[in-house]
């Protein structure tokens, strides 16, 4: 199976690959950290979010943390990725 989810991300104009034993919710879909510039808290999105129109492979779903699968419910039912984070909404 991780053969085919290396191999599909090879081949789709746009692919994400992640493993489910190294990624959080928030790794998944977005994170809020602070600029070091500017000091402003600002967001970047995680590998579903970067794979937005395209295909997101996440290896080893079944070994993620269980409030970690829930916090990606959302995005897989709603294709949606709601932010309410460090006042940003």
């Amino acid at each position: 199976k991780s053969q085919l989810l290396k191999h599909v991300t090879t081949v789709a104009p746009r692919a994400v690959y992640t493993t489910g034993r190294g990624s959080s919710g928030v790794g998944l879909t977005a994170a809020v950290t602070k600029d070091q510039m500017t000091g402003e808290m600002i967001l970047e999105g995680g590998a579903l979010v970067l794979a937005d129109m395209g295909i997101c492979c996440i290896d080893e779903f079944d070994k993620m943390e269980e409030g970690d699968r829930t916090a990606i419910h959302e995005v897989m039912e709603q294709q949606t990725v709601s932010i309410a984070k460090a006042g940003i909404t």
